[in-house]
C-alpha cells in the first residue's frame, strides 16, 4: 500500500471547503518562534509604518510560516503541486476598541477575474499570537463565497450565520478567495495582527492530489449549492464536467431559472446543465448570443463583491457552458470571432474556466489576446493562463501581448509564462525589461519570475523561489501599500 502522508488534506477536508470555503491548520512552531514574530511585526509597523507587500522581505522568518509541511500540505492538497505564492501580502492590525469592518470580498488586486466556482485562488490568514473571539479575530460567512450578494454588508445587520476564525498562535486559515470577510470588533486589550497571504494554482487538476479514499463526491450537511460543489470535486478529482446523473433534468426549466432573483437558485441552474452535455450546448449558445451590452455591463460597476469592479463576462449562461465543458468548445471557439465583443469577452473567459478539455482552442486565444477590445484581451489572456503548453511558434504572440497598453494583459500574460515557460531568447529579454521597468508592480513580479523559470534548471528552483520571496519591491511605499 503507499504511504499515507499526514500532511495532506483528505477527502472530508476537501468536501467541507468546497462547501464551507475554508479550513484551518497549524503551523507546528514552537511558541518561541511565534512570540518573536509578533514582536518583530509590532515593532516595524510601529516605527516604520506599513510596508504592505513587502512585509515579507522586511521580515523573512514569515516564509517559515508557509513551508512547513501541514501548511504546504494543505495548500498542495487546494492548489496541486507546484502552487505559487501572489506577491500581494498585507499585515492587518485590529486594534483594541476597534468596530470592525463591512461584510467584502477581496478583488483580484485590481483585476476582474470573473469569480468562477472552480477556486484557483485561495487566501491564507495566519496569527501570529493567540487570537480569542473577543480579539476581533478575521470572520467568514461560510458557504456564501460564490454568492455576490448577502442580505446586508453592515453587520449590525447581516442575517448570514458568521464564523470568527479563531486559534492558536501558529493558525493559518486558508480561505476560498471569494469568501465574504471581515475583520470583526475587538474588544479586548490586545493588538492583534494578521498576515494575509494569496496563493494561485499553476497547472489544472488532473486528480486527487490529496490524500484521497476514492469515495467520490457526497452531499454535505446544509450545502445551498449542492450542484455547484458536485461540479466543483469533479474538476478538483480531474474529472470531465456533467459526470453527474442528468435523470429529471430540464432544459427549459434551467434556462427559465437562469433569470430567477435569487441568486442561488440561478447558480444551481448554471451548473446543473452540466449534466446535459451536448444536449445544452446550442440554446446556451444562442442565449449567450441574445445577451445584451447592457446586460454585461451591468457586471462591472464597483460593489461590496467586486471592490474594483466586475467583469462583464459574469453571466449566468456563461457560468453554465462552463459547467457543459468541452462539448462547448467548439461553438465558444467560433464564439471568438463573433461581433459582439462581450461575446468573444465571454466565450474567452469561459475556455479558460473549462481548462484543460479545452485545450484545443489555445491558437484562438492567442489570436484572441490581440482583439481590438481590451475586456477580450484580458479575458483570453488569463484563459491563456490556465491552458499554457506552448509551444517555440507562439512566442510571437506572446512579445506582442507582453507589450499590451491594458496592464491587466501584461500582468496575466507574464502570469501565464511563470507558470508556462518556454524557451525563447528574445522573449525573456522582454521579460526582463519589464520585470524592472513595468509601470505595474505585478507585471514587473511575473515577469522577473517567469524569465527565471525561462533559464532555469530545476536545481535553482528552491533559489528561485527564496529570491521571490526575499525580493523587495520598489513601487511600494507607505502611501502605496499594494
Amino acid at each position: 500500500m503507499p504511504t499515507r502522508n499526514p500532511h495532506l488534506l483528505r477527502d472530508d477536508h476537501i468536501r467541507r471547503f468546497i462547501t464551507d470555503g475554508y479550513v484551518q491548520v497549524n503551523d507546528g512552531l514552537p511558541a518561541e518562534f511565534h512570540q518573536d514574530l509578533y514582536r518583530k511585526i509590532e515593532t516595524v509597523l510601529e516605527e516604520e509604518g506599513n510596508p504592505g507587500n513587502n512585509i515579507l522581505p522586511r521580515i523573512p522568518e514569515i516564509h517559515k510560516v508557509f513551508d512547513q509541511p501541514s501548511v504546504r500540505g494543505a495548500l498542495t492538497s487546494l492548489l496541486g503541486p507546484g502552487y505559487l505564492m501572489h506577491p500581494h501580502r498585507y499585515c492587518h492590525l485590529n486594534k483594541p476598541g476597534s468596530s470592525g469592518q463591512q461584510w467584502h470580498k477581496d478583488d483580484y488586486i485590481f483585476d476582474h477575474n470573473v469569480r468562477h466556482a472552480r477556486f484557483r485562488w485561495v487566501m491564507a490568514f495566519y496569527y501570529p499570537q493567540d487570537v480569542s473571539a473577543d480579539m476581533g479575530p478575521t470572520g467568514i460567512l461560510p458557504g456564501k463565497q460564490h454568492l455576490n450578494r448577502i442580505s446586508d454588508c453592515d453587520a449590525s445587520k447581516t442575517t448570514e450565520s458568521a464564523l470568527g476564525l479563531c486559534g492558536a498562535a501558529g493558525t493559518v486559515s486558508i480561505v476560498n478567495f471569494d469568501s465574504w470577510h471581515r475583520a470583526t470588533q475587538n474588544v479586548s486589550g490586545k493588538n492583534r495582527y494578521m498576515l494575509k497571504f494569496q496563493f494561485t494554482r499553476s497547472r489544472e487538476p488532473a486528480g486527487p492530489v490529496w490524500e484521497s479514499g476514492n469515495g467520490g463526491w457526497k452531499p454535505q450537511p446544509g450545502d445551498a449549492l449542492p450542484a455547484v460543489s458536485e461540479a466543483v470535486w469533479n474538476w478538483l478529482a480531474g474529472g470531465a464536467c456533467g459526470e453527474a446523473e442528468a435523470k429529471g433534468v430540464s432544459i427549459d426549466r434551467c434556462m427559465d431559472a437562469l433569470d430567477d432573483d435569487d441568486e442561488r437558485v440561478r447558480l444551481q441552474a448554471a451548473y446543473t446543465f452540466g449534466r446535459k452535455g451536448e444536449e445544452a450546448v446550442e440554446p446556451l449558445v444562442e442565449r449567450l448570443c441574445a445577451t445584451r451590452e447592457d446586460e454585461a455591463l451591468a457586471s462591472v460597476p464597483r460593489n461590496p463583491a467586486n471592490p474594483a469592479g466586475g467583469n462583464p463576462s459574469e453571466l449566468p449562461v456563461a457560468y453554465a457552458l462552463s459547467a457543459v465543458g468541452r462539448p462547448a468548445v467548439k461553438h465558444l471557439e467560433a464564439l471568438l470571432e463573433d461581433d459582439a465583443w462581450w461575446v468573444r469577452a465571454s466565450a474567452a473567459d469561459v475556455l479558460g474556466d473549462i481548462g484543460r478539455p479545452a485545450s484545443d482552442a489555445r491558437p484562438a486565444l492567442l489570436r484572441a489576446v490581440g482583439d481590438e477590445d481590451a475586456w477580450v484581451r484580458r479575458n483570453a489572456s488569463e484563459a491563456l493562463a490556465v491552458q499554457g503548453d506552448f509551444s517555440d511558434e507562439d512566442a510571437p504572440a506572446l512579445r506582442h501581448a507582453l507589450g499590451d497598453e491594458d496592464e491587466r494583459v501584461r500582468r496575466n500574460i507574464a502570469f501565464t509564462l511563470a507558470r508556462h515557460p518556454i524557451q525563447d531568447a528574445d522573449l525573456v529579454d522582454d521579460l526582463v525589461s519589464r520585470s524592472a521597468e513595468d509601470e505595474g508592480r505585478y507585471v514587473r513580479y511575473y515577469a522577473l519570475a517567469a524569465a527565471a523559470r525561462m533559464t532555469a534548471g530545476t536545481d535553482r528552483e528552491g533559489f528561485l523561489d527564496a529570491m521571490l520571496a526575499a525580493r523587495w519591491c520598489p513601487l511600494t511605499t507607505r502611501k502605496s501599500a499594494y
